[in-house]
């Protein structure tokens, strides 16, 4: 397969491009990125030294549909959207790892992410690509949605307990922290070494942008519209999602009732690890790779069940997953290119 990627000098593109180089049938042939046209790729990220000897290229999408069989566009909330028309559609796929055809319902869209989308007439018929969930209708799609990391982790952990009416969505609340990468490459005073450094702060607090993509997703799981509270938090590392999450049980359960339940839903996920009894899931075991841990614990005297994920933000928080969805598109093996063993330490 010939790949374009639009956004390649983000920090989401950059792993696409690390990826995509250990995909034994992906080609790139476009590296785009408005802010660095025409300089070798090698001199913005220095690891790929004599491993990529490509040009930077701009975001031409229409010229880059006549080169390749997939686009990646790994860039800010609103350029997909403005970029993509029926023509380019009818002769390439698309996988979008912005926010821009995640959510049904565009006024949503809109209100959350403060933007006009540019081509809602795509929306109906771009697939989440969250791939454990909705593998069956990714092969067939045209645009796929890529989901966020926070929302992936978020799901995820989640999804079993609501679509077996063992939790009440209604009373979920989600608390998740983040490395330092998953607010991007460019410049900016908050995510500066002496801003970070030494510090955890919550931000987007009941503003977030992903809140509206967690309740829309969980809410086809729950059979009905889920409100919930999730906070973010920024934590001083490079890489990493951490999610613990809140819920009321519906019914008295046992431990092994519930792990049944995950094992039911996740035992045969090459990329979802339920862990042993008691065992927290934590960031540092799943770096690098395209891996999600999860686990949970049932507190009766709160009559409350916490959910734990954790994954890495950029790989299966966005360029992971987004080859993953590439494999179901194209009918390969889900998990060609991303058997990469998590890094430690």
């Amino acid at each position: 397969m010939k790949v374009g990627i639009i956004g390649a000098t983000g920090y989401a593109g950059n792993e696409l491009v690390r990826l995509l180089l250990q995909h034994k049938e992906a080609e790139i042939v476009w590296l785009g990125s408005r802010s660095y046209i025409d300089k070798k790729y090698a001199e913005v990220y220095q690891n790929m030294f004599r491993l990529v000897d490509a040009t930077c290229l701009d975001d031409n999408m229409e010229a880059l549909a006549e080169e390749v069989d997939v686009i990646f566009t790994a860039t800010p909330q609103g350029l997909c959207a403005s970029l993509v028309n029926e023509e380019i559609l009818q002769k390439v796929k698309i996988i979008d790892l912005s926010a821009d055809f995640r959510i049904k319902d565009v006024s949503v869209y809109e209100q959350w992410y403060g933007i006009t989308h540019q081509s809602p007439q795509f929306i109906e018929e771009a697939v989440y690509g969250l791939c454990e969930i909705n593998r069956d209708k990714v092969p067939g799609a045209r645009i796929v949605a890529n989901p966020g990391c926070y929302t992936t982790c978020s799901i995820l952990t989640i999804y079993p307990l609501v679509k077996e009416g063992l939790i009440d969505g209604n009373s979920i609340i989600i608390d998740a922290k983040s490395g330092t990468s998953g607010a991007g490459r460019g410049a900016k005073v908050p995510n500066l070494f002496c801003e970070v450094n030494e510090n955890i702060k919550a931000y987007g607090v009941a503003t977030h942008r992903h809140t509206p993509e967690i309740e829309e997703q969980l809410g086809y799981a729950a059979g009905y519209p889920i409100t919930l509270s999730f906070t973010p938090h920024l934590v001083p590392m490079n890489r990493g999602i951490l999610v613990t999450s809140y819920a009321t049980l519906q019914k008295e359960v046992t431990y092994e009732e519930v792990k049944a339940i995950y094992d039911r839903y996740y035992g045969n996920e090459t990329f979802i690890r339920v862990l042993e009894q008691n065992v927290c899931p934590e960031t540092r075991w799943v770096e690098g790779s395209n891996y999600v841990d999860i686990n949970f614990k049932i507190d009766p005297r709160t009559n409350r069940i916490i959910m734990m994920g954790a994954l890495d933000n950029l790989v299966k928080g966005a360029a992971g997953q987004a080859v993953q969805n590439m494999n179901l598109l194209f009918g390969l093996p889900e998990e060609t290119g991303l058997m990469q063993v998590p890094m430690f330490p």
